[in-house]
């Protein structure tokens, strides 16, 4: 019997491949069955995943991305995410960031968490599926 497609995914934004390559693992084990997990090293890589998932009819529930990144910092990513994929949810995921670039993301780029590195995991599942929920209800 063939596996049925996935189409909904989760991408995790960190230009720190080992932080990458941990959370997959992490949400593979929790998501594998349901989601893509997609991961993406700069702000403008994952604009072009979440372009290539949407043009699949592969639905984004949730990015999660560290702030601290060259080029485009993860506020800037959030809200650039918030203009042109409302329905996504957002979670940064961040060792260092600054209040006003947390206060932006949750205020321009609509973001519902924000968790400080290193993260438990248990915590890190229940804010994905907590995130799922709110923009389930959107």
């Amino acid at each position: 019997m063939a596996k049925a497609k996935k189409t909904k995914a989760i991408l995790c934004v960190d230009d720190d491949h080992i932080i990458l390559g941990s959370l997959k693992i992490q949400l593979m084990q929790e998501f594998n069955d349901d989601f893509i997990i997609e991961t993406a090293e700069s702000g403008d890589e994952a604009l072009e995943i979440l372009d290539f998932l949407t043009e699949r009819n592969i639905k984004t529930l949730v990015v999660i991305t560290d702030w601290l990144m060259p080029e485009m910092k993860g506020d800037e990513l959030l809200v650039e995410i918030n203009k042109q994929f409302p329905k996504v949810a957002k979670i940064m995921l961040s060792g260092q960031a600054e209040d006003e670039a947390i206060q932006n993301a949750f205020k321009k780029g609509n973001m519902q968490f924000f968790l400080s590195k290193p993260w438990e995991e248990k915590e890190l599942i229940e804010k994905i599926y907590q995130s799922v929920e709110i923009i389930n209800k959107k």
